[in-house]
């Protein structure tokens, strides 16, 4: 009795030098992770509302749906979760036994008469088994539970993968309509300049004949248009190519897409960024690289379990005979029961070589943590200075515009006054262009650093 005390006691006691640990987050500081003046106490973030009342444009809702059901990227991501999700209805069953079922025909044509049958089977025999094993490990050092906890959170890192690339590409159809509607607006007004440089040379060739003019005018005149033409061409070769690239978004054959104006986008929600801690649960990217640390946590557990004792029951039971005729006789039944202890003592280092690349593995797995956060916070910082800067530059675009169309209405005046020479007003207009251009950009580069704040900030997957 006092020696199956002892056997009973030894795991408890080894119990008490490991318990698998439980995770708990690492201390992260949050609060600087916003470069701004005024520190966000927002509880609500600007990435926690749903794309269908960010947008307000009806094509672009029906792009990003069309997006988020056909891109290729959503569906392998897709089926890395179910890959994942194989693994978790594995490690559900990690603490039921194991049972085989074996069946064999043994035919013993020659007897060796020095083996240990050979002195009772003098001719030869057939024999037919078939058995049944029954296995089970006792999960004292929590090593089947640290596994089905690092299968989970493997799962769920599966997940946020996912939730990161509906993020991204949220943001990609976004930016990609956008630009389509600025290369719009800049093919109109280019076209619109062409038509009035043709007329100009229209003019300026009269006004040659009539000798009011030489041929220098003429030539920079017709130089002029022919830079705008090419110009045409350069933005629609953009615009084509932007249509393609929409449709590697929309995971469908290259094709032109109906679409708005840039005058007529808006953003319908305030553009509150939210605490910065707010990242940690809206962020997919942070949240997939905090399920990766959980992930190599529990794995670490795993590996420091194995240098303690393994325990394991199991139970045979079948039926044995030499004849095929009695093989379910009473008399070829036969059952086992073995209880074993494994202690690993030499195993050329594996079981501490194995230790130690989990805790390296888990404190990369920590500094990816640390440094994804890092980076989700420069980005908001970024994406809402950039913003910040356009919506300040545009008053000053506008004013160049308005400034510069302004000249070469003057420009004309005093042309023909004879006060300036025709290079200055060739000059006037083709800054007047440039502007006009430029603040097409800053529309769009508005519109597209609200959706980078919108997708830094962790918003689109839901």
């Amino acid at each position: 009795m006092n020696k199956y005390i002892i056997v009973a006691m030894v795991p408890l006691l080894f119990q008490s030098c490991f318990v698998a640990k439980k995770y708990e987050r690492p201390t992260v500081s949050t609060e600087k992770l916003f470069r701004t003046d005024e520190l966000p106490k927002d509880s609500i973030s600007f990435g926690s509302v749903s794309y269908q009342d960010i947008f307000t444009d009806s094509y672009l809702k029906t792009y990003i749906q069309k997006g988020l059901e056909n891109n290729l990227d959503i569906r392998i991501a897709i089926q890395n979760i179910e890959a994942a999700n194989a693994y978790v209805k594995k490690g559900k069953l990690a603490y039921a036994p194991t049972l085989n079922i074996t069946g064999t025909g043994t035919r013993n044509a020659e007897i060796s008469k020095n083996s240990q049958f050979g002195s009772i089977f003098s001719t030869p025999y057939n024999d037919f088994d078939i058995y049944g094993t029954l296995s089970w490990e006792a999960d004292i050092w929590g090593k089947i539970r640290s596994g089905k906890r690092a299968t989970n959170a493997s799962f769920l890192q599966t997940v946020a993968a996912h939730q990161a690339v509906k993020t991204s590409l949220v943001s990609q159809i976004a930016s990609a309509y956008y630009q389509l509607l600025a290369l719009d607006e800049q093919i109109l007004i280019t076209q619109e300049t062409i038509k009035n440089r043709q007329k100009s040379l229209e003019t300026i060739k009269a006004l040659k004949e009539a000798g009011q003019e030489n041929q220098v005018a003429v030539d920079q005149t017709a130089a002029q248009l022919y830079s705008a033409q090419s110009q045409l061409l350069d933005l629609k070769n953009s615009l084509f190519q932007a249509e393609n690239s929409l449709s590697i978004l929309l995971g469908e054959e290259p094709q032109e897409y109906e679409r708005s104006t840039i005058q007529e986008q808006s953003i319908t929600s305030d553009m509150q960024l939210g605490v910065p801690a707010l990242l940690l649960r809206n962020r997919p990217d942070v949240v997939q690289a905090e399920y990766g640390l959980i992930n190599t946590f529990e794995l670490t557990n795993v590996a420091k379990s194995a240098f303690y004792p393994s325990i394991t029951l199991s139970a045979t039971a079948g039926l044995s005979s030499l004849k095929a005729e009695n093989w379910f006789d009473a008399g070829s039944l036969y059952a086992n029961l073995v209880g074993g202890l494994t202690q690993p003592i030499f195993n050329g280092r594996a079981v501490r070589t194995a230790y130690e690349v989990a805790k390296t593995n888990q404190e990369n797995a920590l500094l990816m943590f640390k440094k994804t956060l890092l980076n989700a916070g420069q980005e908001v910082s970024n994406a809402l200075y950039d913003y910040n800067i356009n919506v300040e530059k545009e008053a000053y675009l506008a004013k160049q515009v308005h400034a510069l169309k302004r000249a070469e209405e003057n420009s004309e005046e005093l042309l023909n006054s004879g006060y300036l020479t025709y290079l200055d007003l060739l000059t006037a207009r083709e800054s007047a262009l440039t502007a006009e251009l430029s603040l097409i950009d800053n529309k769009y580069n508005q519109l597209a650093a609200t959706v980078e704040l919108y997708r830094s900030l962790g918003g689109g997957w839901k």
